[in-house]
């Protein structure tokens, strides 16, 4: 009897192993793009990587996305390499909403070429653009409070109640950042709790509870930002696995002794020092607004 209940543990662990396994899956073939959606004559296959580029002979005037067409996934680990050229402003969207003529709304994890907006969580919708977590932060939204009319917050400030830790210095964060050269984002949601990783290094983490904006699933996307002068971005690698169970919190992840002070405050006006190392010129678009860390 005791050895046919180890022999069922086994199985079941087994099953679960496999079934870990069946969840992840590769977004990308690296040859063309199906099962992606984007703006005609934007997007291309080239060296194995999805890329966007904004030439002298054809600049982008207006933000559009790659959207893959593979689902709306809820709590998951999204991998992705990408190179963006110094000049050049992108990002990764996820939960979010696919609209109208290529256009999106919702999470972002923030990129520019010259790295002040990388490790960045942004969200937009329409006339809304907030920072919810600079790097370097963790940042927690209560789910309490009426919407706030925008107008009366500050150049990117979220609305709702903020409470905010610190991970790390900004700056330090930011070392490991190849300007140039292929980089890995890897974007981590459970239930409200979204987390950004850098090459490897947590950077930047927010839980969003805060009703008009949370949302728990939506889709995957790829953004062609309008810039100044040619601009290129590149995906690749790009695998997704889909969780099913919350796991534990590793003590890796938390802010380590020196570097955790905590604040309850309405959310607050981005800082240049705090997040850039070179300030990046302000980028401007109808869908986008201007992200600059001045």
């Amino acid at each position: 009897m005791k050895t046919a209940m180890t022999l069922y543990a086994a199985l079941i662990v087994a099953l679960g192993c496999a079934a870990a396994v069946a969840q992840e899956r590769s977004l990308f073939n690296g040859k063309d793009l199906a099962g992606w959606d984007g703006a005609p004559g934007w997007w291309r296959v080239e060296d194995g990587a999805i890329t966007g580029e904004s030439t002298a002979e054809k600049p982008c005037k207006k933000c559009n996305y790659l959207i893959w067409k593979g689902g709306q996934p809820a709590d998951f680990e999204l991998t992705v390499d990408f190179r963006i050229s110094k000049n050049a402003n992108s990002g990764i969207h996820f939960r979010s909403q696919a609209l109208p003529d290529w256009d999106a709304s919702g999470y972002q994890a923030d990129m520019t070429g010259d790295g002040g907006l990388v490790g960045v969580i942004y969200y937009h919708k329409g006339g809304i653009h907030e920072f919810l977590a600079r790097r370097g932060e963790r940042a927690t939204f209560a789910p309490v409070g009426a919407p706030k009319v925008h107008s009366a917050l500050g150049k990117f400030e979220p609305a709702g109640e903020r409470r905010v830790e610190t991970l790390g210095d900004p700056k330090t964060l930011l070392k490991g950042f190849k300007v140039g050269d292929w980089n890995t984002y890897r974007i981590v949601c459970r239930g409200p709790e979204i987390r950004l990783y850098l090459n490897g290094v947590l950077v930047s983490q927010a839980t969003d509870q805060y009703p008009p904006r949370a949302v728990s699933r939506g889709v995957i996307g790829f953004q062609m930002h309008p810039g100044h002068g040619p601009t290129k971005i590149q995906f690749k690698n790009i695998i997704l696995k889909e969780l099913k169970q919350p796991a534990p919190e590793k003590a890796a992840d938390l802010p380590s002794a020196g570097h955790s002070a905590a604040s309850t405050q309405p959310a607050r006006k981005w800082e240049a020092a705090a997040c850039s190392i070179n300030s990046p010129p302000a980028r401007t678009t109808a869908c986008c607004g201007t992200r600059s860390p001045a």
